[in-house]
């Protein structure tokens, strides 16, 4: 409520300098919102104020209470607890400020291009593989920060780097040579990235069959884990690639579009998108020569084995290599030349945000440094996105690996969780089949979604299937349900004739369990900045529980259809229908679909 606040701190200087007899600047001024446990609504601090009073805590409070009671309408009652001022705001003020609220077509929605353009990565997978649980708290994440920011006023570019190329590539490339007879996603009705994550396996299970083999032999462990020839033969065939050999270029564009067929049905179940896809075998050649480049310029040097590495130790980190002796690229080659690409494909781009998982933090720092270096301009307002990893509760839906959680796989269960609980509700049994099937995945995917993101992204966490399609505590089936039961209110007052399109409300309908309700509502564009600020969605998320929480226990003690008394039948009205436009606005920022029916 920056616009309450302001007013506050305005009347509150005029009260210092009548009550003290001095100015004040307006950053000596703290107001916070009261807490829940006090009377009132805004909570001046008191205790920077007592420099310029000279009197206790206490009296200062008691003689600008008393103040700001007389000569601002708004205030309307006042508490001293300790060094703290807590007002109380006319209720006039609320209604007003709801009302105009609901008459915004996007409340709290700043208006796009009103601050720089930003771009936003996620997801990034290796073609080796198909996405996985930690992929999915990555773009969950990615898309969110992306929608979020977008609220708050950014033009934002939703992209990713797919790393299409590289060792990992080849392995699979080379098992699939190897024992694969021709075998297609169409022949084996196998889903494209899956199935070329089937030779990846295949690789590595002959690979350290090939490691016994010569160990049994005598060889030691490191060389043999070098000499394997089923590892000598993939990194060959990356050599092959490289200098662009007709025959391997023809089979790693095959397999890659089978991968990248199998991504794109996950990402559309999973409900994420993109604006640009960037590629690795695009991007690697500029990083080289940027590499080549700041080599001329001292940015970098060489080692004795011809490696070109960067020594950052004046900057607290160490040297890092950016280029191998035989000339082939790493990753660090890779980013620096997408970075400069993006620059220069999206002029005016204020920053780009990574969001990577944080096992890469030292890498980013690197990276970035090493743009600065280059001379980037904005490379300091790079940011890494970094999350914590994902783990689920020992043997639940392990993949035949027995390592990794499959990203299809725990969406189809997800959906399926949900089914259960809604069968032995038994509340859909009027649904149609296709009806009853996306309410599921509403469900189940909502669940799984504000899971994942309700968490702080820096912490990591233990995800629990069963635990987040709960229709009690922090869940976004709990949101989901207060949502279906607002909006069912809100369609059955339009059947009974009921006005729903509010122009007035009298103050004087409200009780304080309600203001306090339309002061968190009212919160929005400053929770939307917020979470901007921070590239964090459990702000958005945890508002929506705590917003949710108070409209539930509101909802068992007031009556909205049955209510007798026509004002606060229509306040009622009001608040029902601040609350659900705010809840989908808030869950759309996740990704989250709202159901109709539950």
């Amino acid at each position: 409520m920056q616009h309450l606040d302001t007013l506050l701190t305005q009347s509150a200087i005029a009260g210092c300098k009548a009550c003290f007899q001095v100015d004040v600047l307006a950053s000596t001024i703290q107001i916070q919102q009261t807490r829940k446990e006090f009377e009132g609504h805004r909570t001046i601090v008191v205790f920077p104020l007592t420099r310029v009073s000279k009197k206790s805590p206490e009296e200062t409070g008691k003689q600008l209470g008393e103040w700001l009671m007389e000569h601002e309408p708004l205030v309307v009652g006042f508490q001293i607890v300790k060094g703290f001022l807590n007002l109380s705001i006319s209720s006039v003020f609320w209604s007003e400020q709801l009302v105009s609220a609901l008459n915004v077509s996007e409340y709290g929605i700043a208006p796009l291009n009103s601050l720089p353009r930003v771009m936003v990565e996620y997801s990034s997978p290796n073609t080796n593989k198909p996405l996985h649980l930690g992929h999915l708290r990555n773009n969950f994440l990615g898309f969110s920060v992306a929608k979020i920011l977008r609220a708050a006023g950014h033009e934002v570019i939703k992209v990713q780097i797919i790393n299409d190329r590289g060792i990992h590539i080849c392995k699979s490339m080379v098992a699939w040579k190897r024992y694969g007879n021709g075998e297609t996603p169409e022949s084996s009705g196998i889903k494209g990235d899956k199935l070329v994550g089937k030779y990846y396996v295949a690789f590595d299970v002959e690979y350290k069959k090939e490691i016994a083999v010569l160990i049994s032999e005598g060889t030691p462990e490191d060389d043999a884990k070098k000499s394997a020839p089923i590892l000598l033969e993939a990194q060959n065939l990356l050599h092959q690639w490289e200098r662009g050999d007709a025959e391997v270029v023809e089979l790693w564009k095959k397999m890659n579009a089978w991968v990248y067929a199998g991504f794109e049905g996950t990402y559309s179940e999973m409900g994420v998108s993109f604006d640009k896809l960037y590629y690795e075998s695009d991007t690697y050649l500029l990083g080289k020569a940027q590499v080549e480049k700041g080599l001329k310029n001292g940015v970098f040097f060489q080692k004795e084995d011809g490696s070109t590495w960067i020594d950052l130790s004046d900057e607290g980190l160490d040297e890092k290599l950016v280029l191998r002796k035989d000339g082939t690229s790493v990753y660090m080659t890779q980013d620096i030349g997408t970075a400069l690409m993006r620059y220069e494909e999206f002029p005016g781009l204020d920053r780009q945000i990574y969001t990577v998982g944080n096992e890469q933090e030292y890498h980013f720092k690197v990276l970035f440094k090493i743009l600065s270096k280059l001379g980037i301009e904005g490379a300091e307002r790079n940011f890494h996105l970094s999350y914590g990893m994902v783990e689920l509760p020992e043997g639940k839906m392990k993949s035949r690996e027995g390592t990794v959680v499959d990203a299809d796989d725990l969406l189809v269960e997800m959906a399926e969780t949900a089914k259960r609980m809604a069968s032995e509700l038994g509340k859909i049994n009027d649904l149609s089949e296709q009806e009853k099937a996306t309410l599921f995945k509403q469900v189940g995917y909502g669940a799984l979604k504000y899971f994942l993101l309700k968490v702080s992204p820096q912490k990591s966490m233990m995800f629990d299937p069963a635990a987040s399609v709960d229709f009690i505590g922090n869940t976004g089936p709990f949101i989901q349900f207060n949502f279906v039961r607002a909006r069912s209110v809100l369609r059955k007052c339009i059947d009974e004739g009921i006005p729903t399109n509010i122009e007035s409300v009298d103050a004087s309908a409200w009780d304080e369990s309600e203001l306090r309700i339309i002061q968190q509502a009212l919160n929005w564009p400053e929770i939307v900045q917020l979470a901007a600020a921070q590239y964090d969605p459990s702000v958005i998320a945890n508002h929506g529980y705590e917003l949710t929480k108070a409209y539930s226990r509101w909802y068992q003690d007031h009556s909205v259809l049955k209510e007798p008394n026509e004002a606060k039948c229509t306040a009622r009205v009001a608040l029902t229908q601040m609350y659900t436009r705010q809840i989908e606005a808030a869950m759309a920022l996740l990704g989250i679909e709202m159901p109709e029916r539950m």
